[in-house]
């Protein structure tokens, strides 16, 4: 039994039937339009937002499963933010606000691709992601926000959270 991976990056529920999947999916003999189809139903969820697609292919029944990843930390903050794309200049440019608990929702969701062992350094990390793509939280620059956490402003907040982040 051969198997194949085929790992691509798309925009959720708007997958198009060319070039780079069509050529590849060709090559293995799949029926492009189909698996194109089954990716978008699979995907839908995941609307205007950047998610990793994983084909596995056996390549003698062309038998195949899509498993889908987590979108992308900066369209999980972008949709949050009711944002369409990053800032081109985060410093001077702000594309939107978003609050805490979503920075914190957004850290839990992204557990399994983050290298955070506690939720108050993921919340971090999502803080850093958030300053670069010209966001603000609570109407406050990321970066003064990290203070705020490393200080335990926000311990109530996170620790309530933690049971969700041990669950994931």
């Amino acid at each position: 039994m051969a198997k194949k991976s085929v790992k691509v990056v798309v925009e959720g529920g708007n997958v198009k039937p060319g070039p780079p999947l069509a050529p590849t999916l060709s090559q293995l003999g799949l029926n492009v339009g189909e698996v194109v189809k089954k990716i978008n139903e699979a995907t839908s969820q995941f609307k205007g937002m950047t998610v990793p697609v994983t084909l596995d292919v056996d390549t003698d029944t062309k038998k195949y499963e899509i498993s889908v990843g987590v979108p992308t930390t900066t369209s999980l903050l972008l949709k949050k933010a009711g944002a369409s794309e990053p800032s081109g200049d985060p410093e001077h440019k702000k594309v939107g606000n978003i609050s805490m608990d979503d920075v914190i929702e957004v850290a839990i969701s992204k557990k399994p691709s983050l290298t955070a062992i506690e939720l108050k350094g993921a919340v971090k990390s999502i803080l850093g992601t958030a300053k670069s793509i010209g966001l603000t939280v609570d109407n406050k620059d990321p970066k003064l926000l990290v203070r705020e956490v490393e200080e335990g402003k926000y311990d109530d907040k996170i620790k309530e959270m933690e049971p969700k982040w041990g669950n994931v």
